[in-house]
């Protein structure tokens, strides 16, 4: 007998700390890296921000760098260093012309890569767009308990990474894991 109530009191803490948690919104900032965009023509970040917006998460910063691997390497270092950000979206520069840099920019911020992002990402590209998925670099990791996500540019795109993969993993309900119950334990030592 009393072994359940112990059981259920437990169960009680732990549905109010998720609830707790359900309330904090993730501070979000958004990337366009492009040669071409400006925040009033830029339809993949502006659906980035719409998504995450509507997801109950809070736009923290956005920008647009041009395709230059030290430009974007700063604004993101930028935001790494800064706690109140928490998510980096970056839309663009992830294909294979000779300006396409965002995942060498990336790559060396990150203390830990989340492979399964990209392999995801394409897995379910290719039901939407064949084999052309394999034209895709997306890559994601962890920077100082900064998540870092780089998306290809196209707004299907962005769409495919947030409607499919990202609105899960930066919901605290979603079950059975995801990446914002693990937020707090990111810079464990």
């Amino acid at each position: 007998m009393r072994e359940s109530v112990r059981y259920c009191n437990v169960s009680v803490v732990v549905s109010a700390i998720r609830e707790a948690m359900t309330r904090q919104p993730l501070a979000i900032a958004v990337l366009t890296v492009s040669d071409t965009r400006t925040e009033r023509d830029d339809p993949s970040g502006d659906l980035l921000c719409e998504r995450l917006q509507g997801a109950g998460h809070r736009l923290a910063a956005r920008a647009v760098e041009r395709d230059d691997i030290y430009r974007i390497r700063a604004r993101v270092s930028a935001w790494i260093a800064d706690d109140s950000v928490e998510v980096v979206l970056s839309t663009g520069g992830t294909g294979f012309t000779g300006r396409d840099s965002t995942p060498e920019a990336l790559l060396p911020l990150f203390d830990k890569t989340i492979n399964g992002f990209g392999e995801l990402f394409r897995e379910i590209s290719y039901a939407e767009i064949g084999t052309s998925t394999i034209q895709s670099r997306a890559v994601a990791g962890l920077a100082n308990g900064t998540l870092l996500f780089a998306l290809p540019g196209s707004r299907n795109a962005c769409r495919t990474g947030w409607d499919k993969i990202l609105v899960n993993q930066l919901d605290i309900d979603f079950t059975p894991c995801n990446f914002a119950e693990l937020m707090s334990r990111f810079k464990e030592r």
